[in-house]
């Protein structure tokens, strides 16, 4: 069977209002269904920059441009829709429904574990209580926290622990059963324990949903993903599977990075 590409980056750059050179150049990448792909790269090199662009969280800031082609296939048409081409605000929430993102630090709502997850289902229009509490449910069990928390659902988010805020962050994008998740450092603030939760976490959620994952942690790229993309200055200097990038990278400099020469 041959493997679908659920998300296809076309000579992709992207220029913030800021700056006159662009932060991302001619990038191209495709990402797998139910894979996980990881971004490596030294700081500065785009990584994050380029996440963002993959559910268009940087429209939230007027003057940035984009370049290029970023196709999502359309589960219903078996046809990919350009999101670069999307205007309305209502198609860019959606949008944003159907790629999730996680960030870095934990961003629970300052409100109770419950209302967390059950947000987003409302602002879906789901309005039924016993479909919106399954839903919860579901998703605290399918990001592994539901243990932790069902004993306090009414209590705010804001008590929780650093991995267990993440992970119900995941919980919360999970909720609603996105086609991609972006991760952006998702353990980087976390201690080892957390990390581990969150890197089984990850491995089990790949089975429904395709992921991105940037990250600084070599071992974490090479244990975790498929498929690995190394970015330098705001290119894409090499992508292969994992173990190819990192047994056997093309380039010297793909070498020198995931041997921990600079970065």
């Amino acid at each position: 069977m041959a493997k679908q590409i659920i998300l296809d980056i076309k000579n992709f750059s992207f220029t913030y209002a800021s700056s006159q050179k662009p932060a991302l150049k001619e990038v191209n990448l495709p990402i797998y269904t139910n894979k996980i792909t990881a971004m490596i790269g030294p700081s500065g090199c785009g990584k994050s920059t380029l996440l963002r662009s993959l559910n268009r969280i940087h429209d939230l800031y007027p003057g940035n441009t984009y370049q290029g082609e970023v196709n999502l296939l359309n589960s219903k048409t078996d046809k990919y829709e350009d999101i670069l081409k999307l205007k309305k605000e209502n198609d860019l929430i959606k949008l944003r429904q159907r790629v999730g993102m996680i960030f870095q630090k934990p961003t629970p709502f300052p409100m109770s574990i419950f209302d967390n997850v059950a947000y987003g289902l409302k602002l879906q229009g789901i309005k039924d209580k016993t479909i919106i509490e399954e839903k919860v449910v579901n998703a605290l069990k399918g990001s592994a926290i539901w243990d932790e928390a069902k004993d306090r659902l009414k209590e705010s988010a804001m008590g929780l622990s650093g991995g267990q805020q993440q992970r119900l962050c995941i919980a919360r994008a999970v909720a609603l059963v996105p086609e991609i998740l972006l991760l952006d450092e998702p353990t980087s603030a976390l201690d080892p324990i957390s990390t581990g939760a969150i890197e089984e976490l990850v491995s089990e959620l790949k089975k429904d949903i395709s992921i991105v994952i940037v990250t600084h942690n070599m071992q974490q790229a090479s244990r975790l993903s498929d498929y690995t993309a190394f970015m330098y200055l705001g290119e894409m200097l090499e992508y292969n599977k994992t173990d190819k990038i990192f047994l056997n990278p093309k380039e010297k400099l793909t070498e020198d990075y995931v041997t921990g020469r600079f970065g």
